[in-house]
Order: C-alpha cells, then sequence, then structure tokens
C-alpha cells in the first residue's frame, strides 16, 4: 500500500470541502485559550517563563486564571512574540481600541512649560 501525503489527499478533496476545513481551522485557532496558544507557538511554560522573569509555576497560574488585568494579558502575549488588540464590537461594526495606558497628568494653569519639563 501507497503512503499518501497529506497535501496531495488534502488537495484531492473538493473545493467545498476544503472551504469549510479552512474555515474551521481559522475559528478553532482564533479562539484558543492561553495554554493552548502557548502550546501552538511551540513555547513551554519554562520558556514563557523566562521572558517574562518570573517562575514556571507563575505562567502556570496565569493560563488557568479566567479574570486578569489587561497589562498582564498584554504581556504574556508579547512573551509570545504577538500584540494583544482590544475590539468592541458593535452591530454596526467593530472599533480597535488602542493599547490602555496611565492617563496624563492634566497640566494645570499654576504649571508652567519650564515646570513640567524639570526632573
Amino acid at each position: 500500500m501507497r503512503v499518501r501525503n497529506f497535501n496531495e489527499l488534502r488537495a484531492k478533496l473538493p473545493s467545498e470541502i476544503r472551504a469549510k476545513n479552512e474555515a474551521w481551522v481559522r475559528k478553532t485557532v482564533a479562539e484558543l485559550p492561553l495554554v493552548e496558544l502557548r502550546a501552538a507557538r511551540e513555547l513551554t511554560q519554562q520558556n514563557l517563563a523566562e521572558v517574562l522573569g518570573v517562575n514556571q509555576a507563575a505562567v502556570s497560574k496565569l493560563e488557568r486564571r479566567t479574570d486578569m488585568y489587561v497589562s498582564t494579558l498584554a504581556r504574556f502575549i508579547e512573551a509570545m512574540g504577538g500584540k494583544l488588540e482590544i475590539r468592541a464590537v458593535f452591530p454596526d461594526g467593530a472599533v480597535t481600541l488602542e493599547r490602555f495606558s496611565e492617563p496624563k497628568r492634566p497640566r494645570t494653569a499654576h504649571t508652567s512649560d519650564s515646570e513640567s519639563t524639570r526632573g
């Protein structure tokens, strides 16, 4: 019996079936939990721990969390080589929110330009 390459078999599938399979793969990959995302990126908890400057147990704990700071999640994603984007989805469209940051302190009437630049 001849052993066939998977790509050869996939090429013989009807285009409709291939399109459905590809859509399923895209949807599945888009909805991965952190632990599966890390594994899909071929990283270990120890790899991420070293990049994040924490121990492996801390990475394990992060992966199991259901609620965390956006900044923590952003660091985790960046440690895997990615960038966290947050979108608000409405019936009439979606908006990508800019990365959350510390609000800038408003300048007051008592603060001059020279005072605000002094260290």
